[in-house]
């Protein structure tokens, strides 16, 4: 029984074997490592990521990786491609961190969500873009502690929506949505998906992973979910599903992971024990997904599974209680 789940499991996501397909040594500058990339098809003959690499000094900043292929022969930018500006925003004064990048047709524009680090926590933050050479800051748009930030790619009645996780002082962390109509001031926030209590793999700390995608049975979100062990902290991957029209309500939520820390690139790096998405592109048939996930806060690894199969998965593996989704 044990080996057929196991199986299953590796058929959801499948890892690439040229894994672990960005490191530190293909940089053209010295840095320590390059993890949590986010990732966007700019067209059917590129695949962007945006990486997080920390330099030597442990701050980090972001830096494209550009591809044919999304897998062999990346081309980095030969400086960051994004950087810190303290004297602009102080809150970048830590470095910048863990990108997701959204195409907003209403803009013409990507819109990137990344986590800014200051002296009193990280917040999230955005930037736009039309070709990740030239940026506008919009600032810091949550206060610390908060992180794990992407868009949807279009408004609900007029607001931009955007997934977040704060943390309060209790420690557990678990999944909000706020709206906007200018993306720079926002509210209405709302728990939608809550860490679970207990022995549950997700009962510590959960995340977005990368954004949200769009299907038509509603938008599925790839979720981290942190356990803590005797060991350290442990990070897996698991599935949850908004509402296509009402995103605040989670339809479905996997009572299982699909993924977590396997290989040796995944259980030893800087962190280990991690795999960490923030960024995935689609196939040509709408269903193939690559996504590109940070491994043991060290390296960039891919796999990838089918969007069907993973809805398929998630309507026999998920549950929804009164205690896991009530303020």
């Amino acid at each position: 029984m044990e080996l057929s789940k196991l199986d299953y499991r590796k058929r959801l996501l499948q890892r690439h074997p040229d894994n672990p397909i960005l490191t530190a040594y293909k940089w053209p500058y010295f840095v320590n490592s390059v993890f949590n990339a986010g990732a966007i098809r700019l067209s059917s003959k590129e695949t962007l990521l945006l990486c997080r690499v920390e330099d030597c000094s442990g701050m980090s900043h972001l830096c494209a990786a550009r591809s044919s292929d999304g897998v062999n022969n990346w081309k980095v930018d030969p400086k960051p491609t994004l950087l810190p500006d303290v004297a602009r925003y102080p809150d970048e004064k830590w470095g910048i961190e863990d990108p997701r990048i959204v195409w907003l047709s209403e803009l013409k524009k990507y819109v990137i969500t990344y986590t800014s680090y200051s002296s009193e926590g990280p917040s999230v933050s955005i930037a736009l873009t039309k070709d990740f050479r030239k940026f506008e800051k919009l600032g810091s748009v949550m206060p610390p502690e908060d992180k794990d930030a992407a868009l949807f790619p279009y408004r609900f009645k007029e607001r931009w929506a955007m997934i977040h996780r704060p943390v309060p002082a209790s420690g557990r962390a678990h999944i909000w949505i706020s709206f906007s109509p200018d993306l720079i001031h926002w509210g209405d926030h709302k728990v939608i998906i809550r860490a679970k209590r207990g022995p549950w793999w997700d009962a510590y700390k959960i995340g977005l992973s990368p954004p949200p995608i769009e299907t038509p049975e509603g938008w599925l979100l790839l979720y981290h979910g942190v356990r803590q062990t005797p060991a350290g902290c442990l990070y897996r991957i698991g599935l949850a599903l908004l509402d296509l029209k009402n995103p605040i309500r989670c339809l479905l939520r996997s009572n299982k992971w699909i993924m977590g820390p396997e290989t040796d690139y995944e259980r030893t790096g800087d962190v280990g024990d991690v795999v960490f998405p923030c960024g995935y592109t689609l196939g040509d048939d709408g269903d193939t997904i690559h996504l590109y996930y940070g491994a043991a806060d060290t390296s960039v690894s891919l796999v990838t599974g089918s969007i069907r199969e993973m809805l398929a998965w998630l309507k026999e593996n998920s549950s929804l209680d009164t205690e896991e989704n009530s303020l």
